[in-house]
């Protein structure tokens, strides 16, 4: 039998790509929110020097 008309597994490849995005930003914005807080700490520990 053919196959039918339009995209095969389209919906699933579209929450697929979907769900990637969230963690890819999820890692993106733990990552700058890590950085951050290091530098905060860093400044507090120049400052404690001082």
């Amino acid at each position: 039998m053919p196959k039918p008309k339009g995209q095969k597994n389209g919906k699933n490849k579209a929450k697929h790509s979907k769900l990637i995005a969230q963690k890819k930003n999820r890692i993106k914005a733990e990552k700058e929110l890590r950085k951050t807080r290091l530098k905060s700490i860093i400044i507090k520990s120049k400052e404690e020097k001082k």
